[in-house]
């Protein structure tokens, strides 16, 4: 079995609704999935989710930041924002957020698309 932060372990009961999530390292942080699609990411044990175009607003109208990191004295932004507080406690509203950004994140990989 990985060794992983609670965090990560977490993460599994938040998305039970949503179903079966997966965490992989990657560049210090982790990337979540879900049928082999990354849909979030965790940095430094915040929870981030994919946007795009026609969700991104949802993050914005709450000022909830995108992801970025510091990379060759500039600043990079992923199309990734911070989850909202409540869906680390409403299991409900935790699978209407990760199916959007499952969309979303099915939507930037069109090879992928079920």
């Amino acid at each position: 079995m990985k060794k992983h932060p609670e965090f990560i372990y977490f993460l599994n009961e938040v998305f039970e609704e949503f179903g079966a999530v997966e965490a992989r390292k990657m560049f210090g942080g982790y990337g979540i999935y879900h049928d082999g699609i990354m849909f979030a990411l965790v940095a430094d044990n915040t929870l981030y989710l994919k946007a795009d175009e026609s969700t991104k607003s949802h993050f914005e109208s709450r000022d909830l930041p995108q992801f970025e990191y510091e990379r060759q004295d500039r600043t990079v932004k992923m199309s990734y924002y911070l989850a909202p507080e409540e869906i680390f406690d409403d299991r409900e509203e935790a699978a209407i957020w990760a199916s959007h950004a499952y969309k979303a994140a099915l939507n930037s990989h069109p090879d992928k698309k079920k």
